[in-house]
């Protein structure tokens, strides 16, 4: 893949909100088919687009991008029979292919701010808007008057508090400003919806009202626990921008919680178990593009001539192809996820 491609599929994956890593060779010993400053690109899917060296390494680059994607943090992974001290910022792999080459690489994810839904057109809504996206969040809106809205330039503009409409922007965080304007039935929306927290500009009393409110509609006590009022940090707010200042700051302080909680659970997935599978031996790097009568196999990723595949299996009834013998030992051992992996690459490949 050209460099401008690459960069032409990064941002396309960007302007859609789709997490990606990109992977770059930083360190390429003999006898690799990778050079220093190869990039290639991993989506959330796991497909490898672009060229960072041969077919044995493919798996491990391709899960330990995925790592970094679920945890939102870079790393530098070395692949490597080589003898060298360990690390502790450097995540060692050994070299599966017969070649003995070595490389190094630099995986940096970039995963999509979170989405935010502001619920209300009032004055502190209006400002709250303009204030998360200057903050770098994704940001739509619903409220039964939309017109003010119109020119804040955001991804979504939502009609009245239906839960269903608020989900079709799949919002992680909610905010609810209405103050005074159906407060109720935009919190109880806002509580339906998917959105993993709810913050709510009001004052404690008021919230504590609106809490009871909930109640006798139906949420449960479980999901009031999403609930966050009032909204942000106490500062003393009086204005309506002052107010929406607080509420974005606890919009940012509950972005970074989630993040937070969530590349400590990628970490603690990871701590009892290896990363990334060892992978066999294989008898040929080598990388070509696909052809009709190609296919890949599924362990490391290289393309098989099936007329000539020397290593073939029948596995639920499907015909699986293999480089080399020690990829269909692994495939053995394992062969419910490879063939979610074959599967996975024949629809890609119709579609």
């Amino acid at each position: 893949m050209k460099a401008d491609t690459l960069l032409q599929l990064e941002q396309r994956l960007i302007d859609e909100a789709e997490p990606f890593a990109v992977v770059t060779v930083i360190r390429a010993a003999p006898p690799t088919s990778a050079w220093v400053g190869a990039q290639a690109l991993v989506d959330n899917d796991g497909a490898l687009h672009g060229w960072i060296g041969g077919g044995c390494s493919r798996a491990i680059v391709i899960e330990a991008a995925r790592q970094a994607i679920r945890s939102g943090l870079p790393k530098r992974v070395r692949i490597s029979n080589e003898r060298v001290a360990p690390e502790a910022d450097v995540e060692a792999h050994a070299m599966p292919c017969a070649s003995n080459g070595a490389m190094e690489l630099f995986i940096q994810p970039t995963v999509p701010a979170p989405s935010v839904l502001v619920l209300g057109s009032t004055p502190t809504a209006l400002e709250a808007c303009v204030l998360a996206q200057r903050v770098g969040l994704r940001v739509s809106a619903a409220a039964h008057v939309t017109a003010p809205l119109a020119a804040l330039g955001l991804q979504r503009v939502i009609q009245g508090f239906d839960a269903d409409a608020l989900n079709g922007v799949e919002p992680q965080l909610i905010l609810v400003a209405t103050q005074g304007d159906s407060d109720e039935d935009a919190l109880e929306a806002a509580l339906r919806s998917v959105a993993a927290v709810v913050l709510l500009v009001a004052s404690r009393r008021k919230a504590d009202r609106l809490r009871e409110a909930m109640l006798a509609r139906g949420i449960t006590p479980a999901r009031l626990a999403a609930l966050y009022a009032p909204a942000g940090p106490a500062i003393h707010a009086h204005t309506p921008q002052e107010i929406a200042l607080g509420a974005v700051a606890g919009l940012v302080t509950l972005r970074r919680e989630l993040e937070q909680a969530a590349a400590d659970a990628s970490a603690s997935m990871l701590a009892g178990a290896e990363t990334v599978p060892v992978l066999p031996p294989c008898e040929s790097i080598a990388s070509v593009e696909l052809s009709p009568a190609r296919y890949l196999n599924p362990v490391c990723g290289m393309a098989i001539d099936i007329a000539s595949a020397k290593h073939v299996i029948d596995s639920q009834g499907q015909r699986v192809y293999f480089c080399c013998d020690g990829c269909k030992i692994e495939f053995e051992r394992d062969p419910d996820r490879y063939l979610a992996i074959a599967r996975g690459t024949a629809h890609k490949a119709r579609t």
